[in-house]
């Protein structure tokens, strides 16, 4: 499963979103979402996952192996796993990783509260690491939690943006062939040079695909393979597709894959993954106000501007009342953004509560949260430099909620102003909200910023 030339591992268009669902394909993949919950249910279809994570990430010119590098100060396996576990009826994920990493994995499941993980120590080889995962679920050991599925899903560890609907074709292709695997068209043509290093000949990109993961077996069928296999196989192999093929005699079905499949190879795929990351968590923004303030109230001014400046994000508004049933429904539906408004006063008060909201929830857990702190000031009333001072104690809070992951910004917009002038504060707000939020730079984190 090697990538694409440089320049071909990253996406070919934008990724995907968490929930495993593209604006342009809702329907179709809510469809097949909501089959895959059916599907394997009803045939009673135990399915596993196995990933092999025993690498060391030579390409990636890193000390730390890929699947550990940190993206948003998450581990990069983090997310993977977290698109697995979204599958409600994958039943066991095997992560297999080296001995020396065993208790650096354990500490990343415990951290980031991952679920249905089993570890077991990794091979040398790729192979020999998928070979240990596949061993694990075989063998019915006493007090083993893990049985021996019908199923079971190959995965890389390294490729962080696989879809449920993806998942869900190839398992069920699996159930029917034996094997099944995704596949993408080639992106550069496939030569092959002589001895003497030149050219020898070359391959009809049109007749072949790249090979991608996931992909899934009858377990019986690659166990089999697997014991099988030679120690050249084991060494050298990288494709599970024609282990089944040489050893079993059966002829994977190959499954159009989405774009979203790349793989984590070198340093430059990790900013492109967090930029894709940071795209998808950037989509909704609520503006929390006082419960007490009416349509006409500068908050609602601004949550207008920023519904005008930001047409691609969904931008809301809840008010911060007593109880906050309907922010809470918010925070648990995971919008990663929000915009405190504080008008009449230049003290926290209102940002304290969303706050206090946002650590007893633990949203920000597996992605930095964004709050924004609005502060409307009538700069005529009482010095520019008074206010200023009086809101600098954000830094305070901001170190301290950033230990939770929740990055905390300072915003002062001038008011009362004639409409005009407001209209561009605001406006200026608006641009400024959009960069935090999408850029989610803890450099400025504590900063109070002047729209």
């Amino acid at each position: 499963m090697e990538p694409g030339p440089p320049g071909s591992s990253g996406p070919a268009e934008p990724g995907p979103c968490l929930s495993g669902q593209r604006g342009a394909d809702h329907a179709a993949s809510a469809s097949l979402q909501s089959a895959a919950r059916t599907e394997p249910g009803r045939h009673s279809l135990a399915v596993a996952a196995v990933l092999p994570a025993g690498g060391c990430g030579e390409r990636m010119g890193v000390p730390t192996p890929k699947q550990f590098c940190p993206i948003l100060e998450r581990p990069l396996i983090s997310y993977t796993l977290q698109a697995l576990e979204r599958v409600c009826w994958i039943k066991d994920i095997v992560v297999a990783v080296t001995g020396e990493n065993m208790e650096v994995m354990k500490s990343i499941i415990q951290k980031y509260q991952h679920e249905r993980i089993s570890l077991v120590e990794a091979g040398v080889t790729r192979h020999r690491s998928i070979f240990s995962g596949l061993k694990a679920l075989a063998e019915d050991q006493l007090n083993s939690k893990l049985s021996k599925p019908e199923v079971v899903i190959i995965h890389d560890a390294v490729r962080p943006f696989v879809e449920e609907d993806v998942l869900l074709k190839v398992v069920t292709a699996a159930k029917e062939h034996g094997a099944a695997g995704a596949i993408r068209p080639l992106v550069s043509t496939v030569i092959s040079p002589s001895a003497d290093g030149c050219l020898d000949h070359s391959l009809e990109r049109a007749r072949h695909r790249a090979s991608e993961m996931p992909q899934a077996f009858l377990f019986d069928v690659i166990y089999e393979a697997y014991q099988q296999c030679t120690d050249y196989d084991l060494e050298f192999g990288t494709e599970c597709l024609q282990l089944a093929l040489k050893y079993c005699r059966t002829k994977a079905k190959l499954v159009e894959g989405s774009p979203d499949l790349w793989k984590v190879t070198y340093k430059r795929d990790l900013y492109a993954a967090e930029s894709i990351i940071k795209e998808i968590i950037s989509q909704e923004i609520c503006v929390v106000m006082d419960s007490k303030e009416d349509n006409k109230h500068v908050g609602h001014l601004l949550e207008e501007v920023l519904k005008s400046e930001l047409n691609h994000v969904k931008v809301t508004s809840e008010a911060l009342c007593h109880a906050g049933r309907h922010l809470q429904q918010i925070i648990l539906d995971q919008c990663y953004n929000f915009v405190c408004v504080n008008v009449m006063t230049s003290d926290f008060q209102e940002t304290q509560k969303l706050l206090s909201m946002l650590e007893e929830s633990n949203l920000s857990i597996l992605y930095p949260v964004v709050v924004v702190s609005v502060h409307f000031l009538d700069f005529k009333l009482v010095p520019p430099s008074q206010k200023i001072e009086n809101l600098m104690h954000i830094k305070e809070f901001s170190k301290k909620v950033k230990e939770r992951n929740i990055l905390l910004y300072g915003l002062l917009i001038s008011y009362p102003q004639d409409e005009q002038k407001l209209q561009e504060s605001l406006r200026q707000g608006a641009i400024i909200i959009a960069s935090l939020v999408k850029e989610r730079n803890s450099g400025l984190i504590g900063q109070l910023l002047i729209a």
